[in-house]
């Protein structure tokens, strides 16, 4: 038995068992079943053929879990787990089967004191217990003290490039400068180099591997039907914004917000101001949202009426948020004492919503209550 594995046991004879509960829905009863239990400040998860899921601890850990058994990784990176950072998202990308390469996002030491986040890719093992050939692609351009706003949400893009979001790192001017990674979102080629076509490639004193910047911290990232990516990103006191991203567009933090200061005082110049785009929607009070996923309704086992429907978590009011419309928008909250600071959300390949609660310490399947 590994030493994540004994520990795993003893605290399952510690812990009361998580138990599934129901949920009321506009789409009817839901029951959310607990998969995975004694999780410790789960991050991500993602779906591996076959069955298996790959799911990330913030201290460093990665956990293989395939018909009940939990197993921890190997070779995973050397982490500073500094407040907020640590390890953070995970990608399983659509050619997995052939090349068995996953990618993270972490934070990573740079100087003395400081630290950024970094995109890490690997292959995994045949047998789930060890990452090969591990390395650091990608790197911000220099990290900074303090452990708040790493981002670090990936997407595969439909050209099969990475989209990496960054959070300002808590220095909330760096999102408005070019020449740092700070508060943007990013599109690299999966070698961690800009990808081709990016809107800044020849622009003197921009970095190319940006796509879009003026943001605070976007922890949620997803790509909708048509392939267009969208993020959930927290604002201050106020003002968490759902963006439509598209190439070569400020997005306006910390100049123009919804929100203010955690004072009380105001932010920048408004909500608005020529060249900086608006969002499609937002959040006061804020949400706190992480994670983001599209659903799709023609997955077997799909719930209909959730078609094209994106889902947030929700980290400080503990549930789901359903969004829908034109504008995208919150039209529900699906809550229950599984969503405790929910801090990723995903579309199964059984057609479920899936959903990670870091305050439960596990990870759930939302499915409806007649189909158990």
């Amino acid at each position: 038995m590994t030493r994540y594995a004994a520990t795993f046991a003893v605290g399952l004879t510690l812990a009361a068992p998580l138990h599934a509960e129901t949920i009321q829905t506009a789409a009817g009863p839901m029951t959310a079943e607990p998969v995975v239990e004694g999780l410790e400040i789960p991050w991500a998860f993602g779906f591996l053929p076959g069955g298996a899921i790959v799911v990330t601890e913030r201290d460093g850990r990665l956990l293989h879990v395939l018909d009940g058994v939990t197993t921890e990784v190997r070779g995973t990176p050397r982490v500073v787990t500094d407040g907020q950072g640590g390890l953070l998202d995970v990608l399983v990308p659509s050619d997995f089967a052939e090349r068995r390469e996953l990618f993270f996002t972490y934070a990573k030491r740079q100087g003395f004191r400081g630290s950024g986040t970094a995109v890490y890719r690997a292959r995994l093992s045949e047998d789930g217990t060890r990452l090969e050939d591990g390395e650091t692609i990608f790197e911000i351009a220099r990290g900074s003290g303090g452990g708040f706003h790493f981002g670090s949400r990936l997407v595969e893009a439909p050209e099969g490039h990475l989209y990496v979001t960054i959070g300002d790192r808590g220095a909330d001017a760096m999102a408005q400068d070019l020449a740092m990674h700070n508060g943007s979102v990013l599109r690299i080629t999966r070698d961690g180099d800009p990808a081709p076509g990016n809107p800044l490639l020849d622009r003197d004193g921009a970095l190319p591997e940006i796509w879009s910047w003026g943001h605070r911290n976007p922890q949620g990232a997803a790509l909708d039907a048509s392939g267009q990516l969208w993020v959930a990103e927290h604002g201050a006191r106020g003002g968490d914004e759902v963006n439509r991203i598209d190439p070569g567009v400020n997005y306006g933090w910390p100049v123009i917000s919804y929100g203010v200061n955690y004072d009380g005082s105001k932010i920048g110049q408004g909500t608005a101001l020529e060249g900086m785009a608006q969002p499609v929607s937002y959040w006061d009070p804020s949400i706190a949202p992480s994670g983001m996923t599209f659903y799709d309704g023609d997955i077997a086992g799909a719930v209909a009426d959730w078609a094209g429907n994106a889902f947030v978590g929700s980290l400080k009011f503990d549930y789901v948020s359903r969004l829908a419309g034109d504008p995208l928008a919150e039209v529900e909250r699906i809550s229950g004492e599984s969503t405790i600071r929910v801090r990723d959300v995903a579309q199964g390949p059984d057609g479920a919503l899936w959903f990670l609660s870091e305050g439960n310490g596990a990870l759930y399947r939302l499915v409806p209550a007649e189909s158990g």
